[in-house]
């Protein structure tokens, strides 16, 4: 037997014996024993058992023979897994047991690989260099685990579809891998030795650490990580990610602070992993300026640290912000990912920016993202968004693979631009293409149905949904109910609210807005106190819409019980709420109390103002209205369409002519905001009220848009104030043109002829209505036709007259 050695250690023995398996291949079990000097010069043993397979293609580095074996190379440096032993003791010795002194690795001696150990790795390094080679050309096709693994063993990087598993500091590696990182900003961690088999303690703790904020006890995991930092042990990264990944969850921003505070006090504020989870922690907690701050300070970004700013923006509001900080990425020199687009497409959404979108399609078809299905459902919900539901239509049809979420896209294209039928038609093609809806296709249906007033086909899906067991559904049941209630069927849709399985504080709020809605104001207050009963606790949507049923009501008592609601339960500061308090109050014509409230709000919006100026307005206070519109703009809020027709309003109803052509000239010429026909109306009313027929005649036919039967039916109201018959007429003619079957204005004009005593013309308009088919109308009662009628001149009657002419039109009517 001839034996070769080389390489460290003595060679005390060797043993051999050859077995055959079932295969008949040839088996060695070599044992080597052998010795090394300890430095302390006690005597160590180490035993190592392994079983060589014996190949005529010497793949090894092993030849043999019936009586010689040789070895080229002694086996690799014992892993630091495996135990010393002192032969005199008999005890044992880990080199990585965490019970160590940290002086016993300066005293051990180094090892190097042997030749075996070379000649073995050989292989492995070039199996590992291709499988960087694979990395580095796609690496979102592997899943980066460097800051979360619980154990060095784990891979800092795995391969999504192979799941075979890379190690940035493996000793394998060839030498251009960290350099390659570096230059793709993939950031750098020590993993710890070659083989990866210790276990630090600092891991352990991380562990806890993710425990306790999987369980929410952040301030417990806080707790540890700063122990961790006394006790001069490293945190690891992963319970910092886990950490501020937990305040996300629970938005507790000042927890995430003090973690930020920690990471700049543990000189990991430049971890770009890190950096990019605290840009997130702060825009999921509503604090974008810290999150574009950490974003600032980072010494480098990625895709990932550019979709976390640029979704920050995005989900706080501000889409045009992020849209510019995508341009800037893009400038740099980045390639967004798949995950950028939808969140900028998202954006584009929001905005309605049509132009952004169609650029980011274009650059979705360079980049090759175009087949992906999610990305052409979200371009889909982007088009419907711009109102245009041709193109996104179009896209949908061309896509080459669709599934319930490219269906609901469109469905809600058509349900959001007001196409119900549209919506209703996408269903029936769905089904007849074997698409399968969920719960959330059936809510954008009711929805459909809900803005049509489409009770039939809302029956129909009602049907459907029992049918494939989404009753229980509380989304869907929700739904139901504002359905019902939309389509004027509140009993209905209290049955269904009544046997729901499930109900949340959103079931009770679609039914009192349901009763809301159809001018059921006592039974919404009584749903309130039913509601509260039951300890189902209200939110701020529930308190805005009881307080507008107390608004219709002038329900003044009961809308000081829900202001005391209010500030009980804590949403005094919403400035929702707040705008609703100062709208009841106003109409409850207490604009004392109303204007004290708006005057202590902690924020104000253009809505408040709004309000406040419709308060004043609607209580014939012009010139309040006036000096609180100059105050608005003092302060820098910009008004915007409402707040004009509100001031105009405000003038109309105490007759400031003159002010009232100001407003509506500065409106035009130096706010840069173009009139509707609401505005045009509103005009019109200021001088009908003021008794400048002729003039709001003679602006009316100046106007630059063709005026709508409102606008005639508003001079047609000033016509019947002031008796005038001539203009009336006129008005009536261009109204009857513009709506052949509405009763209204039919109403108005006999009353003009009732009160100039032209009994001849009275009987021949009555006639003409019937004559018209107009009394028969489907739905429509004498008291809808009062309504109607009122509905302009209201501002101004007294409650005696109103009952006057009431008693008119039930005589009248028969």
């Amino acid at each position: 037997m001839a034996i070769t050695t080389t390489g460290r250690g003595e060679l005390l023995g060797l043993s051999f014996s050859p077995n055959d398996n079932h295969d008949g291949r040839r088996h060695r079990s070599l044992f080597f024993l052998f010795l090394s000097s300890h430095p302390h010069q006690s005597l160590l043993l180490l035993l190592c058992h392994r079983q060589v397979i014996i190949t005529p293609s010497n793949k090894c580095g092993l030849s043999s023979s019936s009586t010689s074996l040789t070895c080229t190379a002694l086996l690799p440096p014992p892993s630091s897994a495996r135990p010393r032993m002192d032969m005199v003791r008999n005890k044992t010795l880990w080199i990585n047991d965490r019970f160590n002194l940290p002086w016993v690795h300066s005293k051990l001696p180094e090892r190097e690989p042997s030749a075996f150990s070379a000649l073995q790795g050989s292989g492995r390094r070039v199996r590992m260099e291709r499988l960087w080679q694979e990395f580095f050309s796609d690496p979102s096709q592997w899943w980066d685990n460097r800051f979360t693994k619980k154990s060095p063993k784990y891979p800092d990087f795995k391969h999504k579809s192979t799941l075979e598993g890379l190690w940035v500091d493996s000793w394998l590696n060839p030498s251009w891998v960290k350099e390659k990182m570096a230059s793709m900003a993939l950031g750098h961690v020590q993993s710890g030795d070659g083989l990866r088999s210790r276990v630090p303690g600092s891991f352990r703790n991380g562990d806890k650490v993710s425990k306790l904020c999987q369980e929410g006890r952040l301030k417990e995991a806080l707790h540890m990580i700063e122990l961790m930092i006394q006790q001069t042990t490293e945190a690891p990264v992963g319970a910092y990610v886990c950490l501020l990944k937990g305040c996300s969850r629970k938005k507790a921003l000042a927890e995430g602070k003090q973690v930020h505070a920690l990471i700049v006090q543990s000189v990991l504020d430049s971890n770009i992993v890190l950096a990019n989870t605290l840009v997130h922690m702060y825009s999921k907690c509503g604090s974008v300026l810290d999150a574009h701050k950490v974003f600032s300070n980072m010494p480098q970004h990625n895709v990932y640290s550019w979709t976390a700013i640029i979704s920050a923006y995005a989900d706080s509001g501000q889409g045009e912000e992020a849209i510019k900080l995508f341009q800037q990425m893009q400038e740099t020199g980045l390639a967004p990912d798949k995950v950028l687009f939808l969140v900028v497409l998202k954006a584009c959404a929001r905005l309605a920016a049509l132009e952004q979108g169609k650029q980011l399609h274009s650059d979705i078809i360079k980049r090759g993202f175009q087949s992906d299905v999610i990305v052409g459902s979200t371009l889909v919900d982007m088009y419907s968004k711009c109102g245009c539901t041709e193109d996104a239509r179009e896209l949908f049809n061309n896509m080459s693979e669709r599934d319930v979420v490219s269906w609901n896209a469109m469905i809600a294209g058509y349900a959001q631009n007001g196409l119900g039928k549209e919506a209703l038609a996408m269903f029936e093609e769905m089904k007849q293409e074997g698409m399968q809806p969920n719960n959330v296709t059936f809510v954008l249906l009711l929805k459909a149905c809900a803005s049509l007033a489409a009770l039939e086909q809302g029956k129909e899906l009602h049907c459907d949904i029992i049918n494939r067991g989404f009753q229980s559904d509380v989304i869907v049941g929700n739904t139901l109910v504002d359905m019902y209630a939309k389509c004027g069927r509140t009993e209905d849709a209290r049955e269904l609210f009544n046997n729901m399985s499930e109900r949340n504080v959103v079931s009770w709020n679609a039914m009192i807005a349901g009763y809301a809605q159809n001018g059921l104001s006592k039974e919404a207050l009584a749903l309130y106190e039913q509601m509260k009963q039951e300890g189902m606790q209200p939110n701020n949507v529930t308190l805005v819409l009881l307080l507008k049923a107390c608004a219709s009501l002038a329900a003044l008592e009961q809308g000081k019980q829900l202001h005391c609601d209010v500030i009980k339960r804590g949403f005094q500061s919403d400035v929702i709420v707040g705008n609703t308090l100062v709208d009841m109050y106003a109409k409850c014509g207490r604009t004392e109390d109303a204007s004290e409230l708006f005057n202590n709000m902690s924020e104000r919006d253009v809505i408040s103002w709004t309000v406040m100026i419709a308060g004043y307005a609607q209580n014939g206070l012009g010139k309040e209205a006036l000096s609180l519109f100059d105050q608005m703009q003092r302060e820098g809020t910009k008004p915007n369409e409402v707040t004009y027709i509100c001031v105009l309003s405000a003038c109309a109803h105490s007759r400031l002519v003159d002010e009232g052509h100001y407003v509506f000239d500065s409106m035009c010429k130096n706010q840069g905001v173009t009139p509707t026909r609401e505005h045009y109306a509103c005009m019109v009313d200021l001088l009908g009220r003021a008794g400048c027929l002729s003039d709001a005649e003679l602006f009316i036919h100046k106007m630059p848009i063709q005026p709508d039967s409102m606008v005639w039916m508003t001079l047609l109201g000033a016509a019947r104030n002031h008796g005038h018959v001539d203009i009336g007429r006129r008005a009536f003619n261009h109204v009857v043109k513009l709506e052949p079957k509405n009763a209204a204005p039919y109403v108005l004009l006999s009353n003009i002829y009732a009160a100039a005593g032209r009994k001849d013309e009275l009987a021949k308009i009555r006639n003409e209505m019937k004559d018209a088919g107009v009394k028969n109308m489907p739905g429509c009662s004498w008291i809808e036709v009062h309504n109607q009628v009122h509905a302009f001149v209201e501002g101004d009657a007294t409650q005696p007259q109103r009952k006057e002419i009431l008693a008119e039109l039930i005589d009248w009517w028969g």
